[in-house]
């Protein structure tokens, strides 16, 4: 398998990840549920949802934000967009409301070898921790010229 330059094979997901980043760990995404939880409540929930609409077109929610992580799409080896992340809020949402449905998300999560829980699987992303920040999205204003 060729992998381009500035990525690297994973080899425990077998997904090709860039370079500095890895799949966020599963302690780091439980906490990323909590923290979400707790900013939630901080914020009186409309904070909180404000913020997400921003953190969504670079593909975070606020949890992401504040732990370094990413939502990326594997397929196009691009950060998720604002249209993927409302997907992806949204099946969110109604796997949350579905019997059972958190708990078989949380077993998908921990067992699968890409972390993917049912509303990443449905918008076909998976999260990364980004310490480095590589996978920061560049500004229209900042991209380079065609």
């Amino acid at each position: 398998m060729q992998v381009p330059p500035g990525m690297y094979l994973d080899q425990m997901s077998g997904l090709v990840l860039p370079l500095g980043t890895q799949l966020a760990p599963v302690g780091r995404r439980i906490g990323a549920y909590f923290l979400g939880i707790l900013l939630s409540i901080v914020t009186l929930g409309i904070g909180y949802a404000i913020w997400g609409l921003i953190a969504w077109a670079k593909g975070q929610t606020p949890a992401q934000q504040v732990l370094g992580m990413q939502t990326w799409k594997p397929q196009t080896a691009t950060n998720a967009t604002w249209g993927t992340m409302f997907l992806r809020e949204l099946s969110f949402v109604i796997v949350n409301v579905i019997p059972f449905g958190q708990i078989v998300s949380f077993v998908l999560f921990v067992t699968g070898k890409e972390r993917k829980t049912l509303h990443d699987s449905i918008a076909g992303t998976i999260v990364l921790h980004d310490p480095n920040k590589v996978l920061r999205p560049v500004r229209l204003d900042q991209a380079p010229a065609a």
